[in-house]
C-alpha cells in the first residue's frame, strides 16, 4: 500500500457539484490520482450524508486510489427528489457517473448503498470492476422486509441521537460501544463545509425503497449470478439491520465473491474496524 497521505482528505476535501437533469449532486473527490486504479465511488446507509463517512476508512482507502463521496439526488446538500425505490437511485448515480465521465469505477456500497453497487453492477455491467457490499443484502432476501420493533425504533426517530446510533450500528459490548464513540468524534473533527443533514422526506423515502428491495421473494436471488465481478462481501457479526446471514447469502449466490465477517460488530463493523477494513478493501481492490 502506497503510504503517502493524500495532499486532501475525508477533512479537508472540498464539497463539489455537479448538474444532473438541473439538480446539482454533491461529492467529495480526493485521494491518490497518480495509479492506474479506477476511481472508488462510495454509496452511503440510510439517513447518512457525506459527513457519515469515517475519515479513518476513506482516507486508508484514498492512499491507494482516487475516492469519490456521493451524496445521491436530495441527499444531504444535494437538490433534488429522493426517489422511493433502488433502481431509480441507481439511475441517478448512472448519471451522476456520465456527468463525470467515469469510464469505469469499483463500488464501495454499504447497506441501502450496497442496493444500489448490485443494481449498479446490473445495469451497466461493464462499468463496474470490483464491488465491495458493506452491511447489506439482496433484493428478495429474508428478513429486511419489516425491520424488527427494536431496530425500526432506533433507525427512525425524527431526531437522530448519539445513543440511539451507537446502539443501532455497534455490537452492545463495552469495547464495541467505545469505537462507536470513537467513531462519532472522527466524523465531527470537519468544522468547515460540512454537508447538510439528511432530512425526514429523505427519510421516509429511503425507507420506502428498502421496504420494496427487501419484500420476500427467492427468485430475485437469481439476479445475483448475473453480477460475475470480483466482490467483497462484508459484514459484522450481529448485524440486526441487514442481518448478518443476509452477507451469507450473498456470498453463496454472487458467482466471484468472497466473505469476511468482523468480530464483536454490528451494522457499523466498518467504523469499528476503519484501519482493518480499509486494509482489507485495498487488498482486494488491487487484486490480492
Amino acid at each position: 500500500m502506497n503510504t503517502t497521505e493524500p495532499r486532501e482528505s475525508q477533512l479537508t476535501s472540498e464539497n463539489r457539484s455537479v448538474d444532473v437533469d438541473g439538480d446539482s449532486l454533491v461529492y467529495r473527490r480526493f485521494g491518490n490520482a497518480q495509479t492506474d486504479a479506477p476511481p472508488l465511488l462510495c454509496l452511503q446507509h440510510f439517513r447518512g450524508n457525506l459527513d457519515s463517512w469515517d475519515p479513518a476508512l476513506v482516507d486508508r482507502l484514498a492512499l491507494d486510489r482516487e475516492v469519490i463521496l456521493l451524496a445521491n439526488r436530495g441527499v444531504g446538500a444535494s437538490t433534488g427528489v429522493v426517489p422511493d425505490n433502488v433502481t431509480d437511485m441507481t439511475r441517478d448515480v448512472l448519471r451522476f457517473i456520465d456527468a463525470l465521465e467515469l469510464g469505469q469505477v469499483d463500488v464501495l456500497g454499504f447497506s441501502l448503498g450496497g442496493y444500489v453497487a448490485q443494481e449498479l453492477a446490473l445495469l451497466r455491467p461493464r462499468l463496474v470492476r470490483r464491488i465491495v457490499l458493506a452491511g447489506t443484502a439482496a433484493q428478495g432476501a429474508p428478513n429486511i422486509h419489516r425491520w424488527t420493533d427494536d431496530v425500526y425504533a432506533l433507525a427512525t426517530p425524527d431526531e437522530v441521537s448519539a445513543e440511539r446510533f451507537i446502539s443501532l450500528f455497534f455490537s452492545g459490548s463495552e469495547d464495541s460501544r467505545a469505537k462507536g464513540m470513537e467513531y462519532l468524534q472522527r466524523v465531527s473533527a470537519r468544522q468547515v463545509d460540512r454537508d447538510e443533514p439528511t432530512d425526514l422526506v429523505t427519510r421516509d423515502a429511503q425507507l420506502t425503497a428498502i421496504a420494496r428491495w427487501g419484500i420476500p421473494d427467492p427468485s430475485k436471488l437469481s439476479r445475483l449470478a448475473a453480477i460475475t465481478q470480483p466482490t467483497f462481501v462484508a459484514n459484522g457479526d450481529n448485524d440486526t439491520m441487514m442481518v448478518t446471514e443476509n452477507s451469507y447469502v450473498l456470498a453463496r449466490h454472487l458467482p466471484n465473491a468472497q466473505l469476511r465477517i468482523y468480530p464483536d460488530s454490528g451494522h457499523g463493523f466498518l467504523d469499528q474496524y476503519p484501519t482493518l477494513f480499509a486494509d482489507h478493501v485495498n487488498a482486494f481492490l488491487n487484486g490480492r
